[in-house]
């Protein structure tokens, strides 16, 4: 009688048990009888920010981008950089050096968070072109070559998005030592793998 009475109350409870199959099943679920876990959620998107990292730093302030190491790719991230008012020459390496000081410095609490991480050298400086050089000529105080490829792909990328390169994107860069300076290009294939190579340059020679 008992087993009678399970089948009866098994019986009623199909039609629940096909319902809700149909039901999952419409909405693109799967019934599953075994449990998944998925870990917890992640606090935060790799390589994505609240909000934009600004600098405190009074005076004028113009908003530009710097390109910092996340994972294994060059991200643009917003910056703002103080320039002097000066002339148009003089101007262009002010801007230089606003956004060398800031991709080289440490990422903040929250970039680092997000994944975010520099391979420019702290306390590295810009001056202009020396006499002989392309008027558009930046030269670092440390020979480009001997910056390690991804840093160098930061420098090129950060300078290619600014006032400080020139009109077709390109970046001129020099070092300290008298040798001719050489043209480089941030391409798609430098910000997607920096540290594969260095970014493509030729020399870079007149006045």
């Amino acid at each position: 009688m008992n087993g009678r009475r399970g089948a009866v109350r098994g019986a009623r409870g199909l039609p629940a048990l096909v319902a809700l199959g149909t039901l999952l099943a419409g909405c693109g679920i799967r019934a599953t009888e075994v449990p998944t876990d998925f870990g917890p959620a992640p606090s935060r998107v790799r390589c994505s920010l609240a909000e934009p990292e600004v600098s405190t730093q009074a005076g004028r302030e113009l908003p530009m981008r710097v390109f910092l190491l996340c994972g294994s790719s060059l991200v643009a991230v917003d910056r703002t950089v103080r320039v002097p008012d000066g002339a148009a020459d003089a101007r262009r390496v002010l801007v230089a050096q606003g956004l060398l000081d800031e991709v080289s410095k440490q990422p903040s609490g929250a970039e680092r968070e997000a994944g975010y991480t520099t391979r420019v050298r702290a306390g590295t400086t810009v001056a202009g072109p020396r006499p002989g050089d392309p008027e558009d000529t930046l030269r670092l105080s440390v020979a480009p070559g001997s910056l390690s490829p991804t840093g160098l792909a930061q420098v090129v990328c950060t300078f290619s998005d600014s006032a400080a390169a020139e009109g077709d994107g390109s970046v001129i860069l020099g070092g300290p030592e008298d040798g001719p300076p050489r043209r480089y290009a941030c391409t798609d294939e430098v910000r997607s793998h920096p540290g594969d190579a260095e970014p493509p340059s030729t020399e870079a020679t007149g006045s």
